[in-house]
This record gives C-alpha cells, structure tokens and sequence, in this order.
C-alpha cells in the first residue's frame, strides 16, 4: 500500500505517449511512472517477456493494426508505450535541492527548436552529469514523442524547464552563484578561453540567428570554441547538440 501511494502523489494524470525502443525501455524504468498500456508490432512480439514484470497490460498489433494506429515502424521501432507523467520539480524548486551541491552545471537554450537538437542536448546532460535544460515555453518544442526518442532514455532523468522568461531565469540562477556561459562562433567573437565556475550554465543559441542579443548580453562571459574551418568547402561551425556537448565535457572535466 505504501509504494502504491507513493506512485499515486507522483501521478500529474498527464498521459504521455513515448515510442522508440530506448525511450520506451527508460520510461518503464522509472518507478515514478504509472503506466497504462504497451503496444508492440507482431514483429517485435519477442520483447513483450521483456516486460511483462513491469506493465500488465501489453497488446501485441499485427502489422496492419499497427500502421493504421501509429504510421511505419521507422519512427516507433514498433513499440509505443501509453504512460502516465511523473511530477517534476520546477526551477525555483530544482534550484533549492542543487544549492547543497558544490559544483552544478545546468544548459539554457535560446529559440532552439528542432527536438532532435534537443534530445541529443538532454542525451549529453545524461552522460556528463547536467541535471537539467532550460528553455523559453514560447521558443522550445514542450517533451513530446520524437523528443522522447532522440533522448533516448535521457528525459527520464534530465529535467526539461519550460520557463516564461530565459533572461529572467539566468539571471535567477545567478542568485545561487551560477555563472553563466554564452556560446558564440560569430568571427567577431575572439574569446576561446574556457575557465568554468563551480556553479555554470552554459547558454547556447539555435543555429543561424544565434543567441538573442538580451539573452547574450545576461552572460558573464561569451566564448567560441576551438575549431579548424575550413574555408574551402565553408565548413566553419558546429551542429548545435555537437557544441553542446563539448562544453558539458570541457565542464565535466574540469
């Protein structure tokens, strides 16, 4: 009964799809979740043992089913999984439990909304210890399916902050001794310098436009990464998750 109520306070009602085997395989992971149903192509009938400790209800589709229910197999590797979200905490919330550590790293996305961008980001966060990923509600996509995919698994654990404000909040950050980053490769940015605070947020811009000059002008310090161009074929950046991932590296590292 206890574990049951414990499930039941995490439960937002909010029901979520998630497809792709890594995202599907983390969610029923996560014992914060309470899922509902699990649908798997009779091609992949094989992997229902799998889970069968995990989720009782489990519906094997034929081919045609479906197709008919969730398109080609190309996108879902023929599972989907019908879940209920789990809480998660807010900014402000997050910001009180982080405080206790001595060395945090948190990544601020301006108008970056492509959500494979964004889950190879959340991927990174995952694997280099950054615990959450902040972006504008009106500028970012909200943890739909494809984000949840190209996660793969990561969403799970790497909180997604949907704030109103993205200068206000890096400007809140710094209340808590947050230094914040700005990542830049416009030939008139020179500094290529990294020296990272214990306490960072690095701030990066989509590709193309870049940064928003108010966000911009809210960092500390505005850095270009290292690289070699090359002028002949005009090669002369850096995909934005590929970056970003450099820089949650350079930090983890330091």
């Amino acid at each position: 009964m206890p574990k049951n109520n414990f499930q039941k306070s995490l439960n937002t009602g909010k029901i979520q799809i998630i497809y792709g085997m890594h995202a599907v395989r983390a969610a029923l992971l996560n014992t914060k979740r309470v899922h509902q149903e699990l649908h798997i192509n009779e091609n992949n009938h094989e992997i229902a043992n799998n889970y069968k400790s995990i989720i009782k209800k489990i519906t094997i589709l034929d081919q045609k089913e479906f197709k008919k229910l969730y398109g080609g197999e190309k996108s879902t590797q023929g599972i989907v999984l019908k879940t209920n979200d789990f809480e998660r905490p807010n900014l402000q919330q997050f910001l009180k439990n982080e405080n206790a550590n001595a060395k945090s790293v948190l990544m601020a996305l301006d108008q970056i909304t492509d959500p494979q961008n964004i889950g190879s980001i959340m991927r990174s966060c995952a694997l280099f210890n950054c615990k959450g990923i902040i972006v504008a509600k009106d500028n970012a996509p909200d943890l739909t399916p494809s984000l949840y995919k190209a996660a793969s698994g990561a969403a799970e654990i790497v909180n997604y902050f949907r704030v109103t404000n993205l200068k206000r909040s890096i400007s809140e950050l710094k209340k808590y001794g947050y230094w914040a980053y700005g990542f830049d490769s416009s030939k008139d940015n020179e500094s290529s310098n990294i020296n990272f605070t214990k306490k960072s947020v690095l701030v990066f811009g989509s590709e193309g436009k870049g940064m928003r000059d108010l966000v911009k002008k809210e960092c500390d310090e505005i850095i270009k990464l290292k690289m070699q161009e090359n002028k002949h074929y005009q090669i002369d950046s850096l995909n934005v998750s590929n970056a970003a991932t450099i820089a949650l590296y350079e930090f983890f590292k330091s």
